[in-house]
C-alpha cells in the first residue's frame, strides 16, 4: 500500500505519495501566504494552512491506487500557533521568522539569561520561539493570551485537525523549554525566562506511540481517506529533512538550501559547552539528538539579489555568478538580510546585510558571486559551530538544484557534497518516520539505508579549498567589524521611530 507524507513549509505545502519502496509516485504543491502587517512581523492564517494541506492531500489521493496505509506529517517549526480549549485558532499564527519579540531576546542576552539557558538545554533561543512570543503577547496583547488554551506549532496544529489530539512532537517541544536529558519541560527554564505563568499553555509532548493517532471521521470525510487511517507526527521539517537525506550515520551532515539554510548533525549526547549557538532537538526517547543551525536568511537572499540585478529567476543569478572568478574580485557579502537579524551560528537581532570592498571595478557578475559565496560561508560557519567530525555533506532544498552552488559548497567546506535523488526530502523523512512508527522498519538508520537514494557527488578542488579558507577568515573578521555598525544603525533607527511617534502624538 501507498503512504502519503505532508511537508507543510512556510510558503509551500507539499503532499507526496510514496510506494512501498519509497519512490515518489505523485506530488502536489499548494502555496500559502505569509502576512507582514507590520515591519518585522510574519503571520499566517491557520485555517488557510489547513485548507492548503487538505487540498494537497485530495489532489494526490487518486494516485494512491492501492490504498493508503498511513499519513505522515512534518511542518515548519517554532513560532506560536495559539488555540482555545476547542483547538480553534485565537488569531493568526506567529511564525518562526517573526521579529516582534526581538527586544525581549535582547534583554535576555544582555542579562545573561539566554546564555544560562543554553547550559541547560543546548539551545540559544531567538525571537521566533514561543517563550519570546508569549512574553511579548502578555505585554502587548494580553487578551490573546487570556483567550488561548494551548501554544501549538504548525505540526501540532495540523495533527490536531487530522486526529483531534492536541500536542506537539519532541523536536518541536525541544526549543526553548525542554530539558533534552529528560524529554520533559524544565521548571528551571520556565523560571529563568520568567514565564512560569505560561506553563498551562505548553502542549502535551507526544513521544513514541503517542505521536500516532487515527484520522477522525470529520477529517476523513474532508480528505477522502478512511476513518482511523494512522496519522504519524514526524519531527519538524528541518529534522525530518536530515532524516530524508540519510544523514543519520556518524560523519554525515545535512544542509537544507531553502528558506532557511539549516545545517545539521546527529549527536548521541547533549553538548552545552563552548560558545552558546544553535539548537538541540530531541527526536525521540532513546534516539540520537540533532544539533541544528537554521539561519533566518536563506534562499530568499537569492530572490532579493535576482530582483536587484533585474533577473527573472535565481537560476539566472547562478549562471551570472559563474562568470566571475572565485573570490568575486575581493567583494565580500554578509548575507544577514532578515528583518529579525540572525540566530545561528550567532544570535544578533541587529544583524544586517553588508557588502565589503565594493567599487566601480565590480560588475553584476561579481555581486552575484559574492552573494552565493556569502551564503556558503554561513554554511561553513554552522558546520564548524556544530563541532562534529564530518566527511560528507548531504544537500537538499531548492538551492541544491544549482550545480554551481553545490560545487562552491564543496570548495568552501572542503567536504564531499552529495545530493539525494528525492525531490521532496522533508516528506521522505516523514515517510521514514511513518515506517518506523507503524512497525515496517526497525529504526530510522536502517529505514534511511534502505530507502534513501543519492543523485550526484561533488568533490572539493584542493586549490580552491585553500583559497576559500583564507576568504573565510576574512569573512569572519569583517563580520566582527560590522557588528558595531549594526548596533549603531539600530540605535539610529530606533531614534527615528521614536521621533516619528512623538511627532504623531504631538504634531504641534
Amino acid at each position: 500500500m501507498s503512504a502519503i507524507a505532508i511537508d507543510a513549509g512556510t510558503s509551500l505545502i507539499k503532499a507526496v505519495v510514496f510506494d512501498d519502496d519509497g519512490h515518489e509516485v505523485a506530488v502536489a504543491r499548494h502555496a500559502t501566504e505569509v502576512r507582514r502587517p507590520h515591519p518585522g512581523w510574519a503571520e499566517q492564517d491557520m485555517d488557510s494552512v489547513w485548507q492548503a494541506v487538505a487540498a494537497a492531500i485530495r489532489e494526490v489521493l487518486p494516485q494512491a491506487r492501492d490504498g493508503v496505509r498511513f499519513v505522515a506529517l512534518t511542518a515548519q517549526g517554532d513560532g506560536c500557533w495559539l488555540v482555545d480549549e476547542h483547538a480553534e485558532p485565537t488569531g493568526p499564527a506567529i511564525l518562526w521568522s517573526d521579529g516582534r519579540a526581538a527586544p525581549v531576546v535582547d534583554r535576555w542576552l544582555r542579562d545573561g539569561v539566554a546564555q544560562e539557558a543554553f547550559r541547560i538545554n543546548g539551545s540559544l533561543g531567538f525571537a521566533g520561539l514561543p517563550h519570546a512570543i508569549l512574553t511579548w503577547l502578555r505585554e502587548h496583547d494580553p487578551d490573546r493570551v487570556a483567550s488561548s488554551a494551548t501554544a501549538l506549532t504548525c505540526g501540532g496544529w495540523l495533527f490536531s485537525r487530522l486526529t483531534g489530539v492536541v500536542g506537539v512532537d519532541l523536536s518541536d517541544a525541544s526549543v526553548p523549554l525542554l530539558d533534552p536529558r529528560t524529554s520533559a519541560y524544565s521548571p528551571e527554564l520556565l523560571s529563568l525566562f520568567g514565564i512560569e505563568w505560561a506553563r498551562p499553555l505548553l502542549p502535551r509532548v507526544l513521544d513514541g506511540p503517542d505521536a500516532t493517532a487515527g484520522l477522525t471521521r470529520a477529517a476523513a470525510a474532508e480528505l477522502g481517506l478512511a476513518e482511523g487511517t494512522p496519522v504519524v507526527l514526524a519531527p519538524y521539517d528541518v529534522a525530518s529533512t536530515a532524516l530524508g537525506a540519510g544523514s543519520t550515520a556518524a560523519g554525515l551532515a545535512c544542509t537544507i538550501l531553502g528558506t532557511t539554510l539549516c545545517t545539521e548533525v546527529f549527536t548521541p549526547t547533549v553538548d552545552t559547552s563552548g560558545d552558546p549557538s544553535g539548537l538541540t532537538l530531541v527526536l525521540g526517547s532513546g534516539a540520537d539528538l540533532v544539533r541544528a543551525f537554521p539561519t533566518l536568511a536563506g534562499t530568499e537572499v537569492l530572490g532579493w539579489a535576482s530582483d536587484l540585478l533585474g533577473l527573472a529567476h535565481p537560476r539566472e543569478l547562478s549562471a551570472l555568478a559563474e562568470q566571475a572568478p572565485p573570490g568575486a574580485g575581493g567583494l565580500v557579502f554578509l548575507p544577514y538580510l532578515s528583518p529579525a537579524g540572525e540566530r545561528v551560528p550567532f544570535l544578533d537581532t541587529s544583524a544586517r546585510g553588508t557588502f565589503w570592498g565594493l567599487s566601480l571595478e565590480h560588475g553584476r557578475d561579481a555581486v552575484a558571486r559574492a552573494v552565493f559565496e556569502g551564503l556558503t560561508m554561513v554554511v561553513k560557519d554552522c558546520l564548524l559551530a556544530a563541532g562534529a567530525r564530518t566527511h560528507e555533506l548531504r544537500v537538499c532544498g531548492g538551492g541544491s538544484n544549482s550545480e554551481m552552488w553545490c560545487r562552491l559548497i564543496a570548495d568552501v567546506t572542503g567536504l564531499r557534497v552529495v545530493r539525494p535523488a528525492d525531490g521532496e526530502v522533508g516528506a521522505k523523512g516523514a515517510f521514514l518516520t511513518g515506517l518506523v512508527a507503524t512497525g515496517s522498519e526497525p529504526d530510522l538508520t536502517r529505514a534511511a539505508r534502505r530507502h534513501v537514494r543519492l543523485d550526484r557527488t561533488y568533490e572539493p578542488e584542493p586549490d580552491l579549498v585553500e583559497g576559500y579558507a583564507d576568504q573565510y577568515e576574512r569573512f569572519g573578521s569583517l563580520r566582527r567589524i560590522a557588528t558595531r555598525g549594526w548596533h549603531l544603525d539600530r540605535q539610529g533607527r530606533q531614534g527615528r521611530q521614536g521621533h516619528r511617534q512623538a511627532t504623531q502624538e504631538d504634531p504641534a
